[in-house]
């Protein structure tokens, strides 16, 4: 573990060359122990780089780090551990190591990101509470994530917890604060109530402009579904519905009026096809592929043999279609503990054989 956190200290490893490290030494303490010319092998390593992996003096903080996570519960997750959020692994930027506090289970079935601005009309605080509301108790297993900023980031998380389903907030600086300050009740609230916080960002650090944007993508990563409400165009929201989009995530969001300050940047992420507009929850349901099955569909015959030749992947996940009937992809992703590029593939696979059928909205059914 001290080598793991000491891994996000080097000056110059971001995500990407970490995991390229990681993956050509295979143990993450052979990297610091490595020579210079096998370090120059891996993709993205360069002299200075390497400079900094063998001089770098990190192994002191990532202590102080290690007694930090141990003094005050929290858990960390390196991107290989089996815990760490399957959907997030998927994405090349994502962190390689997440902080958590609480207990809260990131690889839930249903993941919806909420983001939006931070000076909401009561119109939008009603919208984003009705959708929570609507959602929680058509789907109990669902998993809220927000920012826990102000605005209708709270506004998510309030109305997660009297809702009764767990929600996380992503923040922008270490476990040691919660920022900002008032919100601090909630935070605890989460925490007992089976939610959380997570970041990429050690103790000491300090919630910075720069860190929101790093932040921003985790809140998309982490989703199924990433739902805008209300946001002006240069909002924050924007660049989380843009990483959302590229990580091929489901993003919708409530329209408004165009003379509506706080409706243009969901407007603007409809009109441009980044956003499919929702009006409800049963909206955000059928984009997801969260439909709850009917009386009729449940009484359809099951095919309970496995039609034709197989290989371990394709039954594996044609046996939970089986049981499931209709599943979005990120949830069938973590039931099967498989990355979302081998389910695609494997899933057209078995399209191919006319045993599963592709639906809107990232989700597959048994025919």
């Amino acid at each position: 573990m001290k080598y793991q956190i000491a891994l996000g200290l080097i000056k110059g490893v971001g995500p990407i060359v970490a995991k390229n490290l990681v993956g050509y030494f295979g143990d993450v303490r052979k990297i610091f122990a490595a020579k210079a010319a096998d370090l120059a092998r891996v993709p993205g390593v360069g002299r200075v780089l390497i400079k900094s992996l063998r001089e770098g003096d990190v192994m002191a903080r990532a202590e102080e780090e290690l007694k930090f996570i141990e003094r005050y519960g929290i858990r960390p997750m390196f991107f290989t551990d089996s815990d760490y959020p399957v959907r997030l692994a998927n994405c090349d930027d994502g962190p390689t190591m997440l902080y958590v506090k609480g207990d809260v289970e990131l690889n839930a079935a249903k993941v919806l990101s909420v983001v939006g601005t931070r000076r909401p009309t009561e119109r939008g605080k009603e919208q984003c509470e009705q959708m929570i509301a609507e959602l929680s108790a058509r789907h109990p297993d669902l998993l809220v994530v927000s920012g826990l900023a102000y605005g209708i980031d709270v506004c998510a998380h309030r109305q997660s917890l009297r809702s009764g389903v767990p929600t996380v907030g992503v923040v922008a600086h270490g476990l040691d604060r919660v920022y900002p300050s008032l919100h601090r009740d909630v935070a605890a609230q989460m925490v007992r109530s089976g939610g959380g916080m997570v970041t990429e960002f050690m103790s000491g650090t300090r919630p910075e402009a720069q860190n929101f944007v790093k932040r921003n993508r985790i809140i998309a990563g982490l989703a199924d579904v990433l739902l805008v409400v209300e946001s002006d165009v240069d909002g924050g929201s924007l660049i989380t519905a843009k990483a959302a989009f590229e990580y091929n995530r489901d993003v919708v969001a409530i329209p408004g009026s165009p003379a509506d300050e706080m409706s243009r940047g969901c407007n603007y992420l409809i009109k441009r096809d980044v956003a499919r507009l929702v009006e409800s929850a049963a909206d955000i349901e059928a984009v997801a592929g969260w439909d709850i099955a009917d009386a009729t569909r449940a009484s359809e015959p099951v095919q309970e043999s496995l039609p034709l030749e197989m290989s371990d992947e394709e039954r594996k996940i044609y046996t939970v279609l089986l049981a499931e009937r209709e599943m979005q992809l990120g949830a069938l992703s973590v039931r099967c503990e498989m990355p979302i590029g081998k389910i695609n593939s494997t899933l057209l696979s078995l399209e191919l054989m006319g045993v599963v059928k592709m639906l809107p909205g990232n989700a597959c059914r048994i025919v």
